[in-house]
């Protein structure tokens, strides 16, 4: 019984604990002002080192179960020592985001709120297994630990500026359209016109399907539907490179420029950024539309945003000094991809008009 009111005795000073840092994250939401008191004070490393603080206290939670069953009393000073700690992280985390804008405001989050997360699990674990056999803890709560360390260390890879929060956006985007890309080109053509396999013989009880495999999908296009892919994959193709040549462009302009960090550069950025994920969307809607039966108004609904897009891009890059050669080259060869394809649309949809017409006439018949 008293090991059962120590547990919910500590459940309850558990839940206070939680209750403050969620207010607290609460706060990390607004990005502080430059006026504020935290401005030109906190660096990214002040941040790291008070992490550095969260994983020792998590080691020192730890290490209260390697012997005997420990007091509650010990337990409840842990957890206030490892709370204190995990307050003044975020109060300096917080402190750190002066002059952050979006991306880097989200990036610095994420970070924080993996070390929020883990530290809640180990914590809860902590308490959850209060009276249980050693055996448990020593399986649980060093993995838990081990979480915490790792969400603290992968503070260090977080970016600390506008600049480069942009960039790896940007850089993501660019991975994701190679993966389409990717994807794209293993399309293939319909092979129900070849030759049939001898091998497979079909009975009553066993009927020989070749096209029933999961791994057959995208692999029975007609030959209309081929072109158009092959013209997608063209425009894809030239979007992953205005996409390389813009964060190369950026790239020379910071090296050049060395703006760092003031707020016009970093909004063009921002809306840079924007614009890529536009694109990014819009070549994830095109290669979801390759597949048969291939929607031939969405596709081209994708290609008018994405020109519009380009188009956009070209200004706002434009505006910042001036786009390389290198840029509008790649603009211009996706523009004309955009029209190649375009038009094999257009060719597609009259031969999908005139096929139901001679199906429609035949019927009749």
């Amino acid at each position: 019984m008293a090991a059962r009111a120590e547990k919910n005795d500590l459940n309850l000073i558990l839940v206070s604990h939680l209750n403050t840092i969620h207010e607290t994250l609460q706060v990390l939401d607004l990005t502080p002002s430059s006026s504020s008191s935290f401005a030109n004070k906190v660096t990214w490393d002040d941040v790291i080192k008070m992490s550095e603080q969260v994983s020792k206290q998590a080691t020192t939670v730890g290490m209260l179960w390697t012997g005997e069953k420990p007091e509650s009393k010990a337990v409840e000073e842990s957890m206030t020592s490892y709370f204190n700690n995990l307050q003044g992280f975020l109060l300096i985390s917080h402190g750190s985001m002066v002059g952050a804008g979006p991306t880097l405001s989200s990036s610095i989050h994420e970070s924080v709120n993996n070390v929020v997360d883990s530290s809640f699990r180990l914590m809860k674990e902590t308490v959850s297994l209060y009276g249980s056999h050693r055996e448990e803890l020593k399986q649980s709560v060093p993995q838990l630990v081990g979480t915490v360390w790792e969400a603290c260390s992968a503070l260090k890879k977080t970016p600390t500026t506008n600049i480069t929060a942009i960039g790896r956006r940007m850089t993501k985007v660019a991975v994701s359209v190679k993966d389409v890309l990717r994807e794209m080109k293993e399309l293939k053509p319909d092979s129900s016109d070849d030759p049939v396999d001898n091998s497979c013989a079909e009975t009553e009880s066993e009927p020989c399907n070749n096209n029933s495999s999961d791994g057959d999908i995208g692999n029975d296009l007609s030959p209309e539907e081929m072109k158009v892919a092959e013209r997608a994959i063209a425009v894809v193709s030239d979007t992953l490179s205005v996409l390389k040549e813009l964060i190369r462009s950026i790239t020379g302009l910071i090296k050049m420029e060395k703006p760092n960090d003031n707020s016009s550069f970093v909004d063009s950025l921002e809306k840079l950024l924007q614009l890529c994920q536009e694109l990014g969307q819009q070549i994830d809607e095109i290669g979801a539309c390759l597949y048969p039966p291939q929607e031939i108004s969405s596709i081209e609904a994708a290609l008018e945003k994405i020109h519009s897009t380009i188009d956009v891009m070209q200004a706002e890059i434009g505006g910042i000094q001036g786009a390389s050669d290198g840029f509008l080259e790649t603009c211009n060869g996706l523009r004309s991809s955009l029209r190649e394809l375009e038009s094999e649309l257009s060719n597609s949809s009259t031969a999908d008009v005139e096929a139901r017409v001679e199906s429609i006439t035949l019927t009749d018949k």
